[in-house]
């Protein structure tokens, strides 16, 4: 029986989430992608937090994103994450591709995040 794309990356996804888990000094960056946007959380895994968000559809970013489906908006979204990660001292975190290939937008996101200043 063949899967479908999501049901295929639901799957890889949970494959991933048993060894991939966020300490408060190393939380987990959480990527989520849909068609329009792009979203990213920093969790901590074993308080069940999100510690800090961002997405393609935050005020601050709506004005200076057309579309939130494209690569420079996941660009945007990575260094703005990293900002506020920053902020709370966070400067290590573990990520988590959520299943996604890391190509495209996900590796757009990474390279901001890292170039923003986390680790991982």
């Amino acid at each position: 029986m063949s899967l479908s794309r999501e049901s295929a990356r639901k799957k890889r996804h949970f494959r991933v989430r048993k060894k991939v888990s966020g300490t408060p000094e190393k939380p987990r960056l959480n990527v989520y992608r849909s068609l329009n946007h792009i979203y990213a959380q920093v969790i901590d895994d074993f308080a069940g937090k999100t510690i800090v968000a961002a997405s393609s559809i935050d005020k601050e970013l709506k004005e200076k994103i057309g579309s939130g489906g494209n690569i420079e908006a996941a660009r945007t979204v990575g260094s703005l994450i990293a900002g506020r990660a920053l902020d709370k001292g966070i400067k290590r975190v573990v990520f988590d591709r959520g299943g996604y290939l890391y190509h495209g937008r996900i590796k757009a996101l990474a390279d901001a995040v890292r170039e923003g200043g986390l680790e991982f």
